[in-house]
């Protein structure tokens, strides 16, 4: 199964070269049906014709984002060593509300690009 997801240009970039390899994102009905194996495009929020087609290598599932940030390799997450030590769940407020992280638990996604277009 192919899924799409959205991602900012940053991370998107970090993904493409390699840099980052886990993907965040709540656990919510959308990635509950994920799997090994499954394909996830992630178009560039700022330009959706850039593309880059990965495959999924592993799924971490946590109860909330504290529980992730103490248990994955932050800087396979898109963090850098200039600022891993002030990385701090919270930073998932940027994207997601507080009642989605109190709703849903949260996943990182490892994976591997394919092509990117």
């Amino acid at each position: 199964m192919v899924h799409e997801m959205l991602l900012a240009p940053k991370p998107f970039e970090m993904m493409k070269s390699g840099q980052k390899t886990t993907e965040l994102r709540l656990y919510d009905e959308k990635r509950k049906h994920i799997q090994i194996g499954d394909g996830i495009h992630f178009y560039c929020t700022e330009n959706q014709a850039k593309v880059l087609k990965t495959e999924v290598l592993d799924i971490h599932i946590f109860d909330n984002f504290t529980q992730l940030y103490r248990e994955l390799d932050l800087l396979s997450c898109g963090y850098t060593k200039s600022n891993v030590g002030e990385a701090k769940p919270e930073d998932m407020e940027v994207y997601y509300s507080r009642e989605q992280l109190e709703q849903y638990g949260a996943v990182g996604i490892e994976l591997r690009v394919i092509d990117s277009i």
